[in-house]
């Protein structure tokens, strides 16, 4: 009976899908409309990240043209959203509005992939923002592609095609532009302005903004450390869907920090599991949907393992410790990095729970790994070099140049 369900369910899908083609394709032969923007942040899960902040900023400096600004996003996510960002102006994705406003609009600002069957207006300016500075193997430098539903030669054609759309990407730094030319095989713009949601890092790092970041959240201890791991391509359910496994005990954890400390869990986007945190409810909080730009400012502490969280947090120029308890898998078989992980760290690197408790006691003591102060200020001077503060509005000026 679920084969039949699935079967029937698939089929509405790849027939919904091809009307939408027939639509697209007609409509992309119009005109775009001036000054229509359409946003997407992570396929639609939320207003984030790069896009977001170019958002606010596209509408600060053209107030008169914000409901010509359009945030795309995902139909089961649109009335949730409707209600936290009642000013914003939203449109569902894959219905017949959207894809009359896609075909129509003057730029796209994304940060993730569209899908391949999807045709762009060849007078639609495509912005591709991107999502993080790489330490993991991207793209084509992937070379043996473990994400379910594709394989590698497959996954590496459709990246082809769709850097192919994109008119300009962003980049953090010079070290980013010179993988995702090779990553993605981009051949056309790069904006060399740093990441537009870095630059709430750079304005916002205040006392005062902290406290109140802190308030709304909840948050009433002195101390916030947060964990921020990455996804595993291998370790997965089905399609977009990836397992998660915390390879430390709460117990230990905070046995081994202050009792005014409040431990934040931030997994990946892709990562969707429970996190079981019963009898821990008044010292964690699992925060998936809010901006990390807020976490990473009231965070005195983060742990990752190779998620790209790294190279934001390295604005604050504050410790950072490394819990990768499967790197040798990681980096051998999985993915492969794209420098010397182990030696370049900003931070300590630890396996185990006996290592990254060791670590956190250090931590509460000293309040830093002071033994690794001069990777982190190359770390720093490295990845960090385009971000001022003003990439927003250095990607709005791009825009309205583009059209003066």
């Amino acid at each position: 009976m679920k084969k039949i369900k699935s079967l029937i369910i698939n089929t509405i899908k790849l027939i919904a899908r091809y009307i939408f083609i027939i639509f697209n394709s007609f409509f992309t032969l119009m005109k775009p409309k001036r000054n229509l923007v359409i946003f997407e942040s992570f396929n639609g899960n939320d207003v984030n990240d790069n896009p977001a902040a170019i958002y606010y900023e596209w509408i600060k400096q053209n107030p008169d043209k914000q409901n010509l600004a359009i945030f795309s996003v995902k139909p089961s996510k649109y009335k949730y959203l409707k209600n936290k960002y009642p000013q914003i102006v939203f449109c569902k994705r894959f219905t017949f509005k959207w894809t009359y406003l896609m075909a129509r609009a003057n730029f796209w600002v994304f940060n993730s992939r569209m899908p391949k069957w999807w045709k762009k207006n060849p007078k639609t300016t495509y912005i591709q923002t991107w999502h993080g500075t790489p330490l993991k193997k991207l793209g084509i430098d992937i070379e043996d592609v473990s994400i379910p539903g594709s394989n590698t030669i497959k996954y590496h054609n459709n990246f082809r095609f769709e850097s192919s759309r994109w008119n300009y990407l962003i980049v953090p730094n010079e070290y980013s532009e010179n993988i995702f030319r090779s990553a993605f095989a981009f051949k056309n713009t790069f904006l060399k302005t740093g990441y537009p949601r870095n630059d709430r890092l750079v304005l916002d790092n205040n006392k005062t903004e902290i406290n109140n970041i802190k308030k709304s959240l909840g948050i009433k201890t002195e101390n916030v450390i947060m964990y921020a791991p990455t996804w595993r391509d291998d370790d997965f359910k089905k399609i977009g869907q990836y397992n998660f496994k915390l390879h430390f005990s709460f117990d230990d954890f905070f046995e081994n920090v202050s009792e005014q400390t409040t431990l934040i869990i931030r997994p990946h986007y892709l990562i969707k599991d429970h996190i079981d945190i019963s009898g821990f409810e008044d010292r964690i909080k699992i925060l998936v949907d809010e901006d990390i730009s807020q976490l990473y400012l009231i965070s005195d502490l983060l742990i990752t393992d190779y998620s790209s969280v790294m190279f934001d947090y390295a604005n604050l120029k504050r410790p950072m410790l490394f819990f990768t308890y499967d790197i040798d898998h990681y980096k051998n078989d999985l993915r492969g990095f794209y420098f010397d992980f182990i030696n370049d760290a900003p931070g300590p690197i630890v396996k185990t729970q006996t290592e990254l408790m060791n670590k956190l006691v250090q931590f509460q003591n000293v309040g830093s790994f002071i033994e690794y102060k001069d990777k982190q200020i190359n770390f720093f001077n490295k990845f960090c070099e385009l971000d001022h503060g003003n990439a927003a509005s250095q990607v709005v000026q791009v825009m309205e140049e583009k059209y003066e």
